[in-house]
């Protein structure tokens, strides 16, 4: 082995100007901590075993539930980004699933209704399921629209193009306005990892599911009346417990 030097320490000369900065950028970062709102917990029900009993994608049903919990909280669904990486491709990175499909708003008007039987609601969450797990798929083979369209909003951008009327439309500013940003950062360590949401006044949601629990952290910004982390967290704990008394219905909580 060839011998490596003794590590030497570096020593930086720091001009007022850079003090500055640097005093500045530390009061910036903690008013970022000081307004982030995180709530973690871990649902002990069930793992990403018991969705493969009923033969549906752990991912998707969280999903689900994710959709469910947001619609009683709020009476509608959230604009919901879901990445998923383009690994498979050369240079590949990410994609966005949305996730606020008319199958999930199908299931979440149909969830607390009591003219609606256990039946129907049953087949109404397999077809939300599978909806995700359908927009997943080709999401992963890269037939997702939101890096499609970026791209092209940028290419224009560079040539010096008049960027396309779409961008400015309403519906489609209203399409990005990401108020609920997801992510499955599976890993094998009784983990989670923590990230921010993308608007002011939206969440983000990360989890890791385990075979027999999932991992959860979701966070907000205290800044927003309207968002609370714990709510959300705690209404995202009724729904996976709702999801699993449908599909199990013998099971006592």
């Amino acid at each position: 082995m060839v011998p490596l030097p003794h590590p030497k320490k570096l020593y930086f000369y720091i001009d007022p100007e850079i003090k500055r900065d640097i005093e500045l950028a530390k009061q910036n970062l903690d008013s970022l901590i000081n307004d982030l709102d995180i709530s973690c917990f871990t649902f002990r029900k069930f793992g990403k075993n018991f969705p493969k009993k009923h033969r549906l994608s752990p991912n998707s049903l969280i999903q689900t539930a994710l959709q469910l919990a947001y619609y009683r909280m709020y009476g509608e669904l959230a604009v919901t980004c879901e990445s998923v990486s383009l690994r498979m491709f050369r240079g590949g990175r990410t994609d966005t699933v949305r996730c606020a499909t008319p199958e999930a708003l199908r299931f979440a008007q149909a969830a607390d209704d009591p003219c609606v039987m256990r039946e129907m609601k049953v087949a109404l969450l397999k077809e939300a399921v599978e909806a995700h797990s359908i927009l997943t798929e080709q999401a992963l083979q890269g037939q997702a629209i939101d890096r499609h369209l970026l791209g092209l909003k940028l290419q224009a951008i560079e040539d010096g193009r008049t960027v396309p009327t779409l961008f400015m439309d309403t519906a489609y500013a209203i399409a990005t306005h990401w108020r609920l940003r997801t992510g499955q950062v599976a890993s094998r360590t009784d983990s989670v990892m923590c990230f921010g949401p993308l608007e002011p006044d939206g969440y983000a949601v990360c989890y890791n599911p385990m075979s027999e629990h999932i991992n959860f952290s979701v966070s907000a910004f205290n800044c927003c009346e309207q968002t609370h982390a714990e709510r959300l967290a705690q209404e995202i704990r009724r729904a996976l417990g709702h999801l699993q008394e449908l599909l199990q219905p013998s099971h006592t909580a």
